[in-house]
Formats: C-alpha cells, structure tokens, sequence
C-alpha cells in the first residue's frame, strides 16, 4: 500500500486543522479566545516555533487575530456573518473526529480533501475527544445544512446514548458513513482496518522469535481495541504461546491523556510479569508511552523487551524500527470522502453497500529479538 499523504505531513497543520475546529466548535459561545501556546505545545506535542507558524497563517487568513500580552482571539461576529451568506450550491459535509490521535487525524483529512478536491464540497470538522456529550453536540450541529457526514465513533464498544441522533439524521435522509469506530447493530457502511487479521501477524511474528509469555495492553471502550484483543487473544492460542488474563491491561481512552498516572499503573503491570519477554500495544498514543516509560527505566528494546504496535500514525515509522501495523490514515481519507460524496448522489444510498475493510500493512521492524537460542 503506497501511503500517499504521510511523507507531506507538516506539524504546524495539525496545529492549524485544531485552531480552526476549535473555533467551528466555539462561535457559538461567548468565548473568543483560541487556546494558549502552551496548552497547543503540550496537547499536541509540536514546538512553540510550530503553534506560532500555525497562528500566522490564521492571522494572514484573517481569521484570528493577536493582541499582545492577551492572547490571540478570533472574531465571532464575521465568521458567522460569513456563514450566513449563500454556498452558491456548494455541498456541505461534516467529518467527526474523535481527536487523540493527531497524526492519523491530519493524514484522515488530507485523504478527504483530496478525494473531493474537485468538488464543490465545503467540510466543517468537529473534535469529540470521545466523549458522547460532544458527539451529541456535534450530531445535533449537523441536522440542518448539512448534506452528509463521516463519522469515527465515540466509546463505540459501550451502550451509546446518541443513537437517536443518528435516527434524526437518518429520517432526515442525510448519509453517514462511519471509519475506524462504528456501533454494533448499526446499519451505517463503514470503512475499517482487518484489525483481526492484524493481531495474527504480529502475534505471529513474536511466536517465531520464540516468545511465548506476550503482555498486551488495550482499549476497551472502543470497537477497534476489542477487535484487537480478540485477534490477539486468537493467535496466541494459533501459535502455540501461552494466554492468562494478567498478561493483559486494560485501559479507557481517556487514561492515555495522564501520562503520569498511566507510567505508574504500566510499570506495576510490567514488574508483575517476571517472564514477558514480549509487549503488544494497541494503538500508536500506547505505543509510544510504552517505549517512553521503557526508556525512562533503562530497559531497551529489543533487548529488555520485544515490543509490537497496531496503526503507526507518524511519518519516521521506517526509521522508527518498530515492528507495527501503518495506519492507513490519507487512504482512508480518500475512501471516506469519495464514499461519502458517491452516498450523497446517490438516492437509493440505504439499500447500497458503501463499507470497505482495509487489509493491514506490516512494517517488520528491529523491535522483535529472537529468543528462541535462550530456550535451548
């Protein structure tokens, strides 16, 4: 699979793409100021060199303004009053991101863009940081003006409260196409990844090394991380290597954002497993706290610890060394988008099969050691 969007990636548009969904999401309230460059660096992981690159693009666009010593605010009254002139015909999509992983997140958009490029779409993106209360809000947004919309689902593996929004919009008939993340029992197409098929391989590739005693730490409040932990849970008994329940840790979401708490509660799981030799992680936020907190306690990869990831979502996963799934984030954003717009044209879009399941890409790494000497 050639990742078409990855290698152009720039830092300071994913600091641009939260500016301006941070505004769509905030013209409507009293507040006009954007967040502080502080929070911006520590949210999303980018230098203040990079904040103040994205910032003066939106200053140049017009769109914000800086007032020094206060902040930088955006100008509420024009952009609504910019909102309420005609859209000359223009289609207007709405694309709900549940926002944690950056990097996937500006790949997915890049993808979207491209696939409607020589359309006359208009796209209004909204952060959920899934939680249901912002999808509600955001679904609510989209029942008037809007002409169809991509969703990544919230807690998608929980009872969702939402779901009388999704029949609003269906009666409504505004298509709706789901990537990543959908609700079970469901009828909405959806573009997903063979997160099953995925698990297999890189169980797989750890059992031929040798390693028998595979810590693997997931979500449990999305459809992605249970799926993975299925596939993971499946290949294990395929390949012979041994299951048991205190190999595997269990997180939600939102655990990830502590990195303190979640350092300690990992090193706990870790010391407990005297014979791991082997650590899955279930997405690229997991992945890279694990190979931090490693580092941070002198362990070293592959040495201490083979180590395994699903949806690498940055660009150095070649140079990263790290044996993991890449996550097909601008492929998927072209099939969403062309997908979505295909719905839209067509009338008979409900009895029309639009999904689409992503067969996994594997980057064999350096980060699985061979063990199988040590057994002899």
């Amino acid at each position: 699979m050639a990742h078409r969007g990855m290698a152009s990636s720039k830092k300071y548009e994913q600091v641009y793409e939260y500016i301006r969904t941070f505004i769509d999401q905030q013209k409507f309230s009293e507040n006009t100021r954007i967040p502080s460059e502080n929070f911006l660096c520590n949210k999303l992981s980018v230098s203040r060199e990079t904040v103040r690159t994205a910032i003066r693009l939106l200053v140049e666009e017009g769109v914000v303004y800086t007032v020094k010593g206060s902040g930088t605010f955006f100008n509420k009254k024009r952009l609504l009053m910019h909102e309420s002139l005609p859209e000359n015909g223009e289609l207007k999509i709405g694309v709900i991101v549940q926002g944690q992983d950056n990097n996937a997140n500006s790949n997915l958009l890049k993808g979207i863009r491209s696939a409607l490029s020589d359309k006359s779409v208009e796209l209004k993106i909204f952060y959920t940081d899934n939680k249901l209360i912002n999808e509600r809000k955001c679904l609510m947004a989209c029942t008037k003006g809007f002409h169809g919309l991509i969703v990544d689902g919230v807690k998608a593996s929980m009872i969702n409260l939402n779901l009388d929004c999704y029949s609003t919009l269906y009666e409504k008939d505004i298509p709706i196409i789901f990537y990543n993340n959908f609700y079970a029992g469901s009828n909405f197409p959806k573009v997903t990844i063979a997160d099953g098929q995925c698990a297999d391989e890189l169980v797989k590739r750890l059992t031929e090394s040798g390693h028998r005693h595979i810590a693997g730490i997931f979500v449990y409040d999305n459809y992605q991380g249970i799926e993975k932990y299925k596939g993971y849970v499946h290949a294990l008994q395929k390949y012979g290597a041994s299951y048991d329940d205190s190999y595997v840790k269990w997180f939600i979401s939102e655990d990830t954002q502590e990195e303190k708490e979640l350092f300690r509660s990992l090193w706990r799981f870790l010391k407990a497993l005297p014979k791991c030799t082997a650590i899955v992680c279930c997405n690229f936020m997991l992945l890279k706290s694990v190979l931090r907190l490693l580092a941070k306690h002198g362990k070293t990869v592959p040495k201490d610890y083979s180590v395994v990831g699903f949806d690498y979502s940055d660009t150095d996963w070649q140079e990263s060394g790290i044996t993991s799934s890449i996550h097909p984030g601008f492929e998927m954003g072209f099939e969403v988008g062309t997908r979505i717009f295909q719905m839209i044209c067509d009338n008979e879009y409900k009895i029309h099969d639009y999904s689409y399941v992503f067969k996994p890409t594997i980057f064999s790494g350096t980060s699985i050691q061979d063990v199988r000497k040590k057994d002899l």
